[in-house]
């Protein structure tokens, strides 16, 4: 797996550069919802990445949220979001990332998640662990909810839905020690895996926002579940990610 690795890092890299140099231009945005961003830079780095994934492995398959890509039926899928936080990125709130995952028969075997403004690469490799910038992380060890610092996000749907993770936060922010909401599920998922978090939940993400960031997780020794704790899918619409520690308190905390 370490050839992914290593192409999926070259791939952010290329996207993370991409990113500053158009922070400081004019951007063309457009609305995909009322709330939902997507920028000319968001389209530039996914066309460079999906360019330079399917021009070394040409007979993978390719999911990207901006739908670049062809399917091809293979056993080897490559799950992108070129820029995770586009509209911190769109208001020059400089927290945003390029998340890659790959996945090998369902199963996700690889990750990169580039941060460019503090140029922070987070890579994990199933069975081999989770760094960031070359060296191994760990999750936290807080024991107790009332010590740890959470985060947590809202969909861009937060307006139409009812299940909107309104009362979840409201919840959490009344047993927590601190409570964040960066706007970013892919570096929050990182965080949680190398302790700066010490967990993060939350509804209607998508396979892009949190595929890379679940396997950093799970190889710097955290937990992954949905809401119930039950086994994480990155095709489902709920995660509840921890320090493993905090994910029984964390899963009461949901179901009340």
């Amino acid at each position: 797996m370490k050839d992914f690795v290593r192409l999926a890092e070259q791939a952010c890299r290329l996207a993370g550069q991409l990113q500053l140099e158009g922070q400081n231009q004019n951007l063309k945005i457009h609305y995909k919802g009322s709330i939902n961003l997507v920028t000319d830079v968001d389209h530039l780095c996914e066309k460079a990445i999906v360019d330079l994934l399917q021009g070394t492995y040409p007979n993978h398959d390719i999911l990207a949220e901006e739908g670049s890509g062809n399917r091809k039926d293979s056993e080897f899928k490559w799950v992108i979001d070129p820029l995770d936080g586009t509209t911190n990125y769109a208001h020059g709130y400089p927290l945003y990332c390029t998340s890659i995952a790959l996945e090998h028969k369902g199963e996700v075997v690889a990750g990169a998640v580039y941060e460019p403004n503090r140029d922070e690469m987070f890579l994990a490799e199933k069975g081999g662990g989770a760094a960031l910038n070359g060296k191994k992380i760990h999750v936290s060890r807080v024991p107790e909810i009332g010590q740890a610092m959470l985060a947590t996000g809202f969909a861009y749907n937060v307006r139409e839905t009812a299940n909107n993770n309104l009362d979840h936060f409201r919840k959490f922010i009344l047993n927590a020690q601190a409570l964040r909401r960066d706007g970013v599920a892919a570096v929050d998922l990182c965080y949680v895996a190398a302790g700066r978090y010490d967990g993060f939940w939350e509804l209607n993400l998508f396979p892009w926002d949190v595929a890379a960031g679940f396997l950093m997780i799970v190889e710097a020794g955290g937990k992954v579940t949905n809401f119930s704790g039950k086994p994480f899918d990155i095709y489902s619409k709920e995660i509840l990610a921890s320090n493993g520690a905090l994910h029984s308190t964390m899963v009461e905390v949901l179901q009340k």
